[in-house]
This record gives C-alpha cells, structure tokens and sequence, in this order.
C-alpha cells in the first residue's frame, strides 16, 4: 500500500473511531489495533493524535465545502444554484453521517483548538458560496447571508441527525433551498433578470 493509500485509510478509520467513542475515548494505540498495524508505524503517519484529529476535521470539512461548491457551480441560475447547493450539502450530510458527527457533534464544539478548526470549515464554505448569492449588497452582506445559509442548513442537519430522522436529502434539500430562496429575494433585487 503506498503513503498516500495508508495515509487515506488510517484517517478513514479514525473517522469512525473518534464519531463512535469521542476524541478523548479514543487511542492512537485503539486505532492501530483495528487497522493491524504497531503504534510505531500509525505514529510515522500522524506524530500525536492531536494532529490526526486535526487532519481529519480539516479533512471532511474539506470534503463537504468541495461537494457544495461544486453543486452550486454546475449553473448560473440563482435560484437553481440555491436548491442545488442545499441539495448537495444534505446529500453529504446522509452519505457521511460520522463525518457529519465529528464536526458539529463531537469534541469538536468543545476543545478550542478543534473549535477553531470548525469555525475554519463554516468561514470557508461561506466564502465559497457568497459569490454565487445573486442580492445586490456588499460583500459583507453577501458573506453574512452565506454564513446564514450555512448555519441553516447544519442547524436542519443536526436535528435530523440528533433525533434520528430518516430523510431523503433532495427533497429536504429543495424545502430548505425554498425557505432561504423566499428570504433571499426579500432581501432586494437579484443580479438576475430571471423573475421567480
């Protein structure tokens, strides 16, 4: 197995580590076990356990703002790129529920440095979807209906996901994407045309 591979596979096992017993419930000696490797070998790949917690979260934090993005850009329709981009996010959400855990549920919320590390993640998806936010307001405002959109939609996810709800992500995806197209056109005119 090259680098690269183990490198994939031991923060694909740590993912499901840490979301089932917690950053601090969890070993690096834990997950050496369940890969079958020595300690020393995991610790040629992630000097502490710290830093692989920490690659991890920047990992799927990583994962999920490339999924969003790419959505959204795939059309110049605001309204389409608003359903798409929610879409997108709940799709990610259902396919990676312990990944989901581990940014918003998890030691994330509580360690500093890991918090850090999440507000990172909501900052950069922000970032990544306020151009595409078709209102005619500063780039401010533009960055602050995106973090609004992003609270949103994690807001819905860790309510499903906390109460165990079964959903299907395009159809939640497109009632939430409604909620927040009706709140963005209220804001003002869109640089669209293209009357909603």
């Amino acid at each position: 197995m090259s680098q690269v591979d183990r490198r994939h596979q031991i923060l694909e096992v740590s993912l499901t580590a840490f979301s089932a017993r917690g950053y601090h419930n969890t070993s690096m000696n834990d997950i050496a076990e369940s890969m079958s490797l020595t300690k020393p070998v995991l610790y040629q790949y992630f000097d502490s356990k710290r830093s692989l917690y920490l690659e991890l979260l920047r990992h799927v934090g990583a994962q999920l703002v490339g999924e969003v993005t790419s959505a959204v850009s795939g059309t110049s329709d605001p309204r389409e790129q608003t359903e798409r981009g929610m879409v997108a996010y709940f799709t990610w959400v259902h396919n990676n529920r312990e990944a989901f855990a581990l940014l918003f549920e998890s030691s994330a919320r509580v360690d500093e440095e890991f918090a850090d590390i999440v507000s990172e993640f909501e900052d950069a998806a922000a970032r990544a979807i306020a151009p595409f936010i078709a209102v005619d307001a500063s780039e401010d405002n533009l960055y602050t209906f995106a973090i609004g959109l992003v609270g949103m939609a994690e807001a819905v996810s860790r309510q499903v996901i906390h109460h165990g709800r079964a959903f299907q992500p395009e159809e939640l995806g497109r009632a939430v994407a409604g909620l927040a197209w009706a709140g963005l056109r209220s804001l003002g005119q869109s640089r669209s045309d293209q009357p909603r």
